[in-house]
């Protein structure tokens, strides 16, 4: 049984395992300064952040269109048994609903909602292939990813509130409220939606170590394998959490990359630990 596995890039995962696993990505759109670009392939988060920083509108983002799925699973679908596509989760972009309608003229593509973004889709989508590699069949895998995507702990915190507000992800009262009272916010992904979780005081590097510290008191870690993942950090922040992952236990750690369509609602100085539970 040959399955393979495609995913948008919404999932931020690192090139190595996009190639390790033969993972196939599918981009999204930004839109800034008139013009759309195909995140991580025509525009990356700097260029976001460049265009914010010179005064520009925040870039909205686009989901993944009918006919980019339609010419996707035509090419893959007669060359594999099965092919099964990962897409961000529904509650955030109607790119899961397009996979959905094209995957229905091909009797052997499934589409399995990760329920998340970033990263946390990313482990789900690495969960995938595994299985794929074991010989999983296309259902068996569709039926994995969603008893598993409920066990992904995704949280990030945030420098700064405003880009998220900008993008109507989280009400301006709140953002006034911390911006007010210094206060470094936890976004968490609760049942396939974002939220905002406990507030952090102090600087945002202070905010980190004790969000981290939060977040790795669980009893039930899945210590296969866990992400830090981050949007134009001091380079040291990264490097330091991967290390205290690694003193935590994790048999795998990886630094990742918020990519463009991610750091449009994040904005820069946003790092969040993702791991997933037993």
């Amino acid at each position: 049984m040959s399955v393979k596995i495609t995913t948008t890039s919404t999932a931020d995962l690192p090139q190595v395992l996009l190639d390790r696993y033969d993972i196939t990505v599918i981009p999204l759109y930004v839109s800034f300064g008139g013009n759309t670009y195909r995140d991580g392939v025509d525009a990356g988060p700097a260029d976001i952040f460049r265009h914010v920083e010179s005064g520009g509108e925040l870039p909205t983002t686009s989901a993944v269109n009918l006919l980019d799925y339609q010419k996707l699973f035509q090419a893959l679908s007669p060359q594999y048994d099965a092919v099964v596509h990962i897409p961000i989760g529904a509650e955030f972009s109607s790119t899961c609903q397009n996979a959905v309608a094209a995957a229905a003229d091909f009797p052997n593509v499934y589409v399995a909602d990760s329920c998340n973004l970033t990263v946390g889709q990313g482990l789900l989508v690495l969960e995938a292939a595994e299985a794929a590699a074991r010989g999983a069949t296309g259902p068996e895998i569709v039926e994995l990813v969603k008893e598993r995507a409920p066990k992904v702990d995704t949280t990030f915190v945030v420098d700064t509130l405003d880009y998220l507000v900008k993008g109507g992800r989280v009400p301006s009262l709140v953002a006034l409220g911390a911006n007010l009272l210094h206060l470094k916010p936890c976004i968490e992904l609760q049942n396939g939606k974002m939220g905002v979780g406990k507030k952090y005081r102090g600087t945002f590097e202070k905010a980190l170590a004790d969000y981290v510290r939060d977040a790795l008191k669980r009893d039930d870690l899945d210590l296969r394998r866990a992400f830090v993942v981050h949007s134009r950090c001091d380079e040291a922040l990264p490097k330091h959490f991967l290390q205290v992952l690694r003193d935590r236990g994790f048999q795998e750690v990886y630094e990742a990359v918020a990519g463009s369509t991610i750091s449009c609602h994040c904005g820069p100085n946003t790092l969040g630990v993702i791991f997933m539970r037993r």
